[in-house]
């Protein structure tokens, strides 16, 4: 199976298409494995990553409507962690797809060798984050930017920095340092 997150004419979602032996799509065997997640000009996310659970995990923006990152009903501003198949998996903590909420717009999911997920986000105008995932987490989208905002009672990233020197769109891991990115910085930094 080839696992996609798009853009269609109506959501943001999550598919699976076979590939073949002969290295071709199978088009008859396109399914849809999670709808319905908000779509925008900007903040879409769409990042997935295969965990060593052996789920699926999609990272989402929250369609610039900051309210959805904090609804733990929506989609949107989230970690998604799925069954391969797309049902939801027994153990996620409110009985979804959601992982985690108070996302504003996942560019980058890497697991490391001890097993966690590691999250970068864009921030909006102060600060970019990277953070360590943890299940049922909320890192506090809108309500807090990295560690600017009212940020009481949310997990803090384990790393900040500016807008100006980030907008970091993706991280790998490689031998134990996490590597970030960042496009309007023009850096890559090491963690």
């Amino acid at each position: 199976w080839l696992y996609i997150m798009h853009t269609s004419p109506s959501d943001n979602r999550i598919v699976r298409i076979k590939l073949t032996t002969a290295n071709t799509l199978d088009l008859t065997s396109h399914q849809v494995l999670v709808s319905g997640i908000r779509r925008s000009k900007f903040h879409n996310g769409g990042r997935l990553r295969w965990g060593p659970d052996n789920k699926l995990y999609a990272g989402t923006g929250d369609a610039e409507n900051r309210e959805l990152a904090q609804n733990q009903n929506s989609l949107n501003g989230k970690v998604l962690r799925i069954n391969p198949d797309g049902t939801v998996p027994a153990d996620n903590p409110w009985g979804n797809h959601v992982w985690t909420r108070g996302h504003r717009n996942i560019q980058g999911l890497a697991f490391d060798s001890q097993g966690r997920l590691w999250e970068q986000e864009f921030g909006n105008s102060v600060m970019d984050e990277i953070n360590l995932i943890q299940r049922g987490g909320n890192y506090g989208w809108p309500s807090c930017e990295g560690t600017s905002g009212s940020c009481g009672g949310f997990i803090p990233p384990k790393a900040t920095f500016s807008v100006s020197s980030g907008s970091c769109s993706g991280i790998a891991i490689v031998r134990a340092h996490l590597y970030s990115a960042c496009q309007r910085g023009t850096r890559l930094y090491r963690f």
